[in-house]
């Protein structure tokens, strides 16, 4: 009688860890899912922000063509990389990093540029974009941490190899 009780507690036992497992492996990807829509809002706010703060410095600014060329080629290629490729995002988001930077720092050579409303209200609320942006990427990196270490240690990651989930890049910006 205990022998055919057994036959049926362990696999039922084992059924049981391998659904908590596999729920417990699909409710982090959730959670990196929804930490990178966190990233994608404060990316399109900045990439919204741009071509205005642009603008401003360009009517000041004439002769640094080149650096609003690039900056606008930069963000087309974010705004049209077709699949979250986070590799990808992250080393275009870093060069635009780096063209506005160089805007606010062909700025200081104009002191009337500096004093432009628009241009002050711009560089606040970019600012203030790049703060959040930074920790959406704190919170989504946390999120991808705590997901491949869950795939990767024992019992999960036997749930984790058979459902085929595999880990997930950091985002580096």
């Amino acid at each position: 009688m205990i022998m055919e009780y057994t036959l049926f507690i362990i696999p039922g036992l084992f059924i049981l860890l391998t659904l908590y497992f596999y729920n417990k492996i699909v409710s982090s990807k959730q959670n990196v899912h929804e930490a990178w829509a966190g990233i994608d809002v404060q990316l399109k706010r900045r990439h919204d922000l741009i071509p205005n703060l642009v603008q401003v410095v360009q009517e000041y600014a004439t002769h640094e063509k080149q650096l609003f060329t690039t900056i606008a080629e930069e963000r087309q290629k974010a705004l049209l990389l077709s699949e979250p490729n986070i590799s990808k995002l992250s080393q275009i988001e870093e060069e635009i990093n780096k063209s506005v930077r160089s805007i606010f720092a062909v700025a200081e050579a104009y002191p009337e540029l500096k004093a432009n409303e628009n241009f002050l209200k711009l560089q606040t609320e970019l600012t203030e974009t790049e703060d959040q942006i930074a920790s959406a990427r704190r919170i989504y990196n946390s999120n991808v941490a705590d997901y491949n270490t869950l795939i990767s240690i024992f019992p999960s990651n036997i749930v984790a190899g058979v459902s085929h989930f595999s880990p997930l890049p950091f985002f580096q910006n």
